[in-house]
């Protein structure tokens, strides 16, 4: 891994602090945490988790986990994520860092989780390669992530606000970005993917459209 000058870390902290006290119960509530553990039924191995958050996934990996390295570049929420690797079924190691430098060492993880992160790193395809990068040949990414919308009106909504306010409210966040077109950009090989509304709400919401799947990182000779 060739040595790069880290930009600035994000720090957010009143969004980090609106995150972990009203936005996660919030989405907790509505039943995210049936989404989460689907995004991790099953995994095994070496996993990295990019964008850890305050740690509200770690409670549902399964215990054939050998290890998770959990990246989190805000202050507050990782000082959350350290509290709750202390109670997590696996051995989880909180570290600070960003997602397009990951401070780990080339093909070094069997799977990697980005679970509501790609909307808000700084730069998706930077990030995706990174990811692509600490990949084991044959390894996987698991990813959970609201997305561009299906209809033309709602996308129009989404690129308004991505454009003004909402990255200001939401710690960085873009509810307009295409995953998906992304993850194939990077190399990745898609494996499976669900396209489905949540929250579910009366009135439409920009950031409703979520894709929670799994791709794979090719091995060596084989086409993306």
């Amino acid at each position: 891994m060739t040595p790069q000058t880290s930009p600035p870390a994000p720090h957010h902290p009143l969004f980090a602090r609106f995150y972990a006290q009203i936005a996660g119960p919030a989405l907790d509530k509505a039943g995210i945490a049936e989404h989460r553990k689907k995004l991790l039924d099953g995994l095994t191995g070496d996993v990295i988790e990019v964008g850890a958050g305050n740690g509200l996934n770690f409670v549902h990996y399964p215990r054939d986990v050998k290890r998770v390295v959990a990246v989190e570049p805000e202050p507050r929420l990782r000082t959350l994520a350290e509290q709750a690797a202390g109670t997590a079924p696996v051995h989880v190691e909180v570290i600070d860092g960003i997602a397009e430098q990951l401070p780990v060492a080339d093909a070094s993880f069997d799977v990697a989780v980005v679970c509501l992160t790609l909307c808000s790193v700084a730069d998706p395809h930077a990030a995706l390669a990174e990811i692509h990068r600490v990949l084991r040949p044959g390894g996987q990414l698991r990813f959970f992530e609201h997305v561009r919308a299906d209809s033309p009106a709602m996308r129009r909504v989404q690129r308004v606000l991505d454009a003004t306010v909402w990255p200001l409210l939401a710690g960085g966040c873009r509810t307009g970005r295409d995953t998906r077109t992304a993850l194939t950009g990077a190399g990745f090989t898609i494996t499976s993917l669900e396209k489905f509304a949540f929250p579910q709400t009366r009135l439409p919401s920009p950031a409703a459209t979520h894709i929670l799947g799994t791709a794979e990182r090719p091995c060596s000779g084989d086409t993306p």
